[in-house]
């Protein structure tokens, strides 16, 4: 999915003498139109936008802001019929996002309303909605742990021998599952993860799909994970189809640092010890700058991130959020120790981690296990060992340090002919 900047001719009339504006002042003299992207390969969520407010604004101004497009949504009654999203009337806004270092809202605007959005100073850029998914290929069988407890090729030695610290193993870290949720009753979850927030409207506390299901199992299983002890939180942004869009998804992220925050407080006040949380994202899709500033918004408020290099064999660097700058980006390896044939490469990618044949929890029942395969399955490897190393960590390490950390234990030189300018780095859990 790729994204190209548009530019359109303001439409302003029907509104300056018919609406109350709360921040007329935040209009430019006609000069300023805040760009918009729009997704040219991917399915567009036809009248859904995400508007990007300027960093700089102050809590006060953002609240104006919204005041001012309710006032514009509530005075304004859209009647052209088809011509907007499903032909429905219905227009404002539907998120507003809170986040320190990402200021912004989601929702569904007529062209009339997002031509006055675009003429505001306020706003940095806007981005047209779109549809994300949920990546996994093929079955086989279970061997990652192994190979992340160990700086050597896999044998019949050790093919299915995991080391770890028992110990810690992410006791009591939060790993935030942003995906189509979690079955919370697994037995191998054994009732530490917990239903966090679904996003979609009108959908279902339940992970419909399963891919949320063996991520978490992948993170924090008994059986299956690599922080035997964290606490998987469901975030469900995706419906049973694996799909769902990028609104939903961003407004995820942004749930998930609310809630981290929230948390952080909370020990900061009771005097207790907070080691930090993670959070993985086993999804994306072409080129998307409000989700990469929402992920970098997100570490830069403490929250460890992993998120999947995608599935294409290109470059990472088209994908988001793939090419967030500030997340962990992993690409998938095979049992033999090469690149997956379908993992992204290149500059974007931090490490590697095991993405073929991985066994882990399914949906269907408290039982149910699966093997699939894709950067999906190898990118909960390292959310799994942030956690671990999280919870051996001093109290206040932050993810720049805990990313520092990760790539240094990581094992280098493991994989021959990767394509230029992607790490040759393959994670461990450094004890052995």
């Amino acid at each position: 999915m790729k994204f190209t900047i548009l530019t359109t001719a303001l439409v302003m009339a029907g509104y300056a003498t018919a609406v109350p504006m709360v921040n007329p002042n935040s209009f430019s003299d006609g000069g300023y139109v805040a760009p918009l992207y729009a997704p040219m390969e991917a399915e567009a969520v036809r009248g859904s936008y995400i508007v990007v407010l300027k960093n700089n604004l102050s809590v006060q101004q953002v609240e104006n802001h919204a005041e001012w497009i309710s006032s514009m949504s509530a005075a304004y009654s859209f009647n052209n019929g088809g011509d907007y999203l499903d032909g429905t009337n219905e227009q404002g806004i539907n998120h507003v996002y809170e986040m320190p270092s990402f200021k912004g809202y989601s929702g569904k605007f007529d062209k009339k309303l997002l031509d006055a959005i675009r003429q505001s100073d306020e706003v940095a850029y806007v981005e047209e909605d779109s549809v994300v998914y949920a990546s996994e290929l093929q079955r086989g069988a279970p061997w990652g742990l192994a190979r992340i407890s160990t700086r050597n090729r896999l044998s019949l030695r050790n093919f299915n021998k995991y080391n770890y610290d028992a110990n810690s193993a992410g006791e009591g870290v939060k790993v935030y599952v942003i995906d189509t949720g979690i079955n919370i009753d697994h037995v191998d979850l054994e009732g530490r993860a917990i239903w966090g927030k679904t996003i979609p409207k009108n959908d279902e506390d339940v992970d419909g799909n399963g891919h949320g299901s063996h991520c978490s199992g992948t993170i924090g299983g008994k059986k299956y994970g690599v922080a035997k002890k964290s606490i998987p939180v469901a975030v469900k942004v995706l419906a049973s189809n694996g799909s769902g869009s990028m609104s939903d998804v961003v407004k995820g992220v942004d749930w998930a640092t609310s809630d981290f925050l929230k948390d952080k407080k909370a020990a900061l006040q009771s005097g207790k010890k907070f080691k930090g949380s993670a959070a993985n994202m086993s999804l994306g899709g072409g080129k998307s700058p409000s989700l990469d500033a929402t992920v970098n918004g997100a570490v830069d408020a403490g929250l460890v991130f992993a998120v999947a290099a995608g599935n294409d064999n290109k470059d990472a660097c088209g994908y988001s959020p793939a090419r967030a700058e500030k997340a962990i980006t992993v690409g998938a390896s095979t049992i033999f120790d090469e690149r997956a044939y379908f993992s992204n490469f290149g500059k974007c990618v931090d490490v590697f981690a095991p993405g073929l044949n991985i066994e882990s929890i399914w949906n269907t029942n408290k039982r149910a296990t699966n093997t699939i395969s894709g950067t999906s399955m190898a990118s909960p490897h390292v959310a799994g060992l942030a956690a671990y190393l999280l919870a051996l960590s001093e109290p206040g390490t932050t993810p720049k340090e805990i990313k520092k950390q990760l790539l240094e234990l990581s094992t280098p030189n493991v994989f021959k002919d990767l394509p230029k300018d992607t790490p040759n780095l393959l994670i461990y859990n450094g004890f052995e």
